[in-house]
């Protein structure tokens, strides 16, 4: 499957083979005097240099007949001493030459040369032969073929033995970014998550002494309409930032961070109006048709990463405020989600433990495979949004995480969670959750990111498990262009929806309540577009919308106003943008590759 990915992925790029081509001498008249290795070099100087050390002088014999005379042999004694006077001196340290070929006597051809090519250099198939000035002759293992675009491991980021020539920095910003057993830092999602290396999150980062220092958001103004008999209108903001500092310690990586939010400034403790939505509470009532804000201290940990072996490694994840190893990707941090303004209605179903108060995780992982193990706080965040919460380890999960190639990542999740909701203390959880992300680049700036995931939830009151299903897709077309769209499919009871209880309409008519366990399938499929209206230096501004059709049985019917309700939400959206990938050159022109700025 490896090597047939690999193929896949290297045909969106071009391979690029350097050929050495040998500049040929004519030989000259044995009785004419040798030109020296200097005016060589000035006047039969190649075109395509070979990235080798030069061959071996081989001794000249100048023949001569019997009768030739004693000056004759002095001359031709006087132009070997100058050869070999010229050729003694020294050479650039930097990349040596082939010097033309000594003529060879008359009527015998000049013998061949050898030259070694640098380490990882595709230059052909001459065998490498020995040289003094190993330091130059093998100069980082370079990879000369284009690398897949949005790859992110060490085998195309780092150029292996470069980081110690002399000239060149001991830590860069793309050093930084490549991990124990090869994992970059790009891979990573919210809390420990992995997503494709083909994607990304956008984000910026620069070097700060021995510390890399990234930062990455959203931030979205929006004016949010869901229409029906449970609807309502707001102008709000939905935003986030993140801050991450990475350090090399002590033989590991370790990384702060830290993830805040302003949401219940700005869209209030309510929250946003959503259809469908349900989960946690305000003023001691369950949340329903609502997405609930986020707390300012969305998290705050962290990381420490160390290797085992060269392909093994462990890592130690601690957070007041954190996410533990149980559901996919945090819906604001997956790429197939990262411009979709609203949350999944499935979220209290796949990754609303991703602002937990209390986190510790252990994990080993590979370059392809992770797992985890988390103690934390399974209790839902309350209403006040400015503090911690109280911090407990009363809760457990684990997960395993395979990213095959570069295009997939597949995860699978199970967790009990104590208390989560602080309305019904006495109730457990149990939650399994699985899912599966594609992602591929497109052109230079652009990429597609889709997630499908599986969540169900088994409370300890319920006489069975409720399951959702979610299926999203982001594709950036260009730098201006982005399309999103995401359906779901999820089991809700009444109790859920607060249907439980007699509901008065907004017509004033009372309509009766269902039985608390009674479930439902709702659904919701939604469309969005956004198209960058500016861009500065580090961020792009776009202009967006998104419309939703949700639908509701018809038992539901009067409650909701109609079967098929409508959400529309208009916004404008700042971020950082994605850096353009582009053909990397060096050394006078030659395409190294293909990735990232």
């Amino acid at each position: 499957m490896l090597s047939s990915s690999l193929r896949n992925a290297w045909r969106h790029t071009s391979a690029l083979v350097l050929v050495s081509v040998f500049t040929v001498v004519v030989p000259a008249r044995a009785q004419q005097p040798q030109p020296t290795a200097r005016d060589s070099a000035k006047s039969k100087m190649p075109m395509n240099m070979q990235m080798g050390a030069p061959t071996k002088k081989k001794k000249a014999a100048a023949s001569s007949k019997a009768t030739s005379s004693t000056a004759a042999k002095k001359k031709v004694a006087a132009g070997a001493a100058s050869k070999t006077r010229s050729t003694a001196k020294k050479r650039s340290p930097m990349m040596a030459m082939p010097m033309p070929a000594k003529s060879a006597p008359r009527g015998k051809s000049a013998p061949k040369e050898k030259s070694a090519p640098m380490a990882g250099m595709q230059m052909g198939a001459h065998p490498p032969t020995v040289h003094g000035d190993t330091a130059h002759a093998n100069m980082g293992a370079m990879d000369m073929h284009s690398v897949p675009a949005g790859a992110k491991d060490s085998a195309h980021m780092n150029t292996p033995g470069m980081a110690g020539m002399p000239g060149l920095p001991g830590h860069t910003t793309e050093d930084m970014m490549i991990g124990p057993a090869g994992v970059s830092m790009e891979r990573m999602g919210s809390g420990t998550t992995w997503i494709p290396d083909a994607v990304s999150m956008p984000n910026r980062r620069r070097m700060l002494g021995d510390w890399m220092i990234m930062a990455h958001g959203f931030a979205f103004a929006q004016y949010d309409k869901q229409n029906g008999e449970r609807g309502d209108d707001q102008f709000g903001s939905l935003n986030w930032l993140m801050l991450m500092a990475t350090h090399d310690l002590a033989g590991g990586r370790f990384q702060a961070r830290t993830m805040l939010s302003i949401d219940a400034l700005t869209v209030t403790n309510r929250g946003y109006p959503l259809l469908l939505q349900t989960g946690e509470s305000f003023n001691g009532q369950p949340l329903h048709d609502r997405q609930h804000p986020h707390d300012f201290w969305m998290e705050l940990g962290a990381l420490y990463q160390r290797p085992i072996t060269k392909s093994l490694a462990w890592s130690f994840y601690a957070a007041p405020s954190g996410e533990p190893a149980l559901g996919p990707v945090a819906f604001m941090h997956r790429p197939s989600a990262m411009d979709i303004p609203n949350a999944p209605i499935g979220h209290h179903w796949q990754d609303a433990t991703h602002v937990s108060f209390g986190v510790l995780t252990a994990g080993i992982f590979t370059h392809t495979w992770e797992l985890e193990g988390s103690f934390f706080n399974g209790r839902e965040p309350d209403q006040k949004r400015w503090d911690f919460d109280p911090i407990k380890l009363d809760s457990y999960s684990g997960r395993f995480t395979l990213n095959p190639d570069a295009n997939w990542s597949f995860g699978v999740g199970y967790g009990y969670l104590k208390s989560p909701e602080a309305l019904n203390p006495t109730e457990s959880m149990h939650r399994i959750t699985a899912s599966v992300q594609r992602g591929v680049a497109l052109g230079r700036d652009g990429q597609w990111a889709s997630t499908f995931i599986w969540g169900a939830n088994k409370p300890s009151s319920a006489p069975g498990r409720s399951h959702s299903f979610l299926l999203e897709s982001e594709a950036i077309l260009d730098r201006s262009n982005t399309l999103f769209g995401r359906t779901e499919l999820v089991q809700k009871s009444a109790e859920d929806l607060v249907l439980d209880t007699p509901t008065l309409t907004k017509g004033g008519v009372l309509l009766p309540g269902f039985p608390r366990t009674q479930e439902f399938n709702v659904e919701t499929a939604q469309l969005g577009y956004i198209r960058e209206v500016a861009r500065t230096h580090w961020a792009t501004i776009g202009l967006g919308a998104a419309g939703t059709l949700n639908f509701v049985p018809a038992p539901l019917e009067p409650y909701y106003g109609s079967r098929a309700p409508v959400g529309i939400f208009v916004f404008l959206r700042l971020r950082p943008f994605h850096t353009a990938r582009k053909a990397m050159t060096d050394m006078g022109g030659m395409k190294m590759g293909s990735n990232h700025e």
